[in-house]
């Protein structure tokens, strides 16, 4: 795995051996990362990545000059393997959280630009997720939250659905900010 864009463009990032997540690949991360590019200023953006997993996204933000990124994983061996690659990096701006996603939406009092969230493709409240993020109240007026899922499930009908990507067997759907 490596980081594809930013000022650690190349750099490769060994996930731990006890890892036993699926990692975003580099062809989708590369293809999110360049719609993102022609639609947000990444110096100027806070950002959340839900089920962190390796931490790639998170990388990728913080690569790119992210303002401040803060990661939520839950499994104790992931969130160590991201703890070391971060203090390899020396990257200031990334928060590692170790707790729960389900825990961290209903106690966190901090906005984001992005909501980003790779969940593992079987878990059984995956197709809750879009409701779960917007109802936790973290995005701010002007942002919008990424929810990566297999291609079985669809979001077109969910009423703050925007957008689609398709990169390989990796889908991205975006969501708007719901004003309520």
């Amino acid at each position: 795995m490596r980081i594809i864009g930013g000022k650690y463009k190349g750099r490769r990032i060994n996930p731990p051996s006890n890892f036993k997540a699926r990692p975003t690949t580099d062809f989708a991360r590369e293809g999110l990362f360049n719609v993102l590019n022609n639609r947000i200023d990444f110096e100027s953006v806070d950002v959340l990545d839900l089920f962190s997993g390796t931490g790639s996204i998170s990388y990728e933000f913080a690569s790119r000059g992210a303002k401040t990124v803060h990661l939520v994983e839950k499994d104790y061996n992931h969130i160590s393997g991201i703890k070391r690659i971060l203090k390899e990096l020396d990257l200031q701006n990334v928060k590692p959280i170790h707790i729960d996603v389900r825990a961290y939406l209903k106690t966190c009092s901090v906005k984001y630009d992005i909501v980003f969230a790779d969940p593992p493709y079987e878990l059984s409240w995956l197709p809750d997720l879009p409701d779960l993020v917007m109802q936790a109240g973290l995005i701010k007026d002007d942002g919008f939250f990424i929810l990566e899922h297999p291609r079985d499930i669809s979001f077109a009908g969910h009423e703050l659905f925007f957008e689609h990507r398709n990169y390989g067997g990796v889908n991205f759907s975006f969501f708007e900010h719901a004003n309520t």
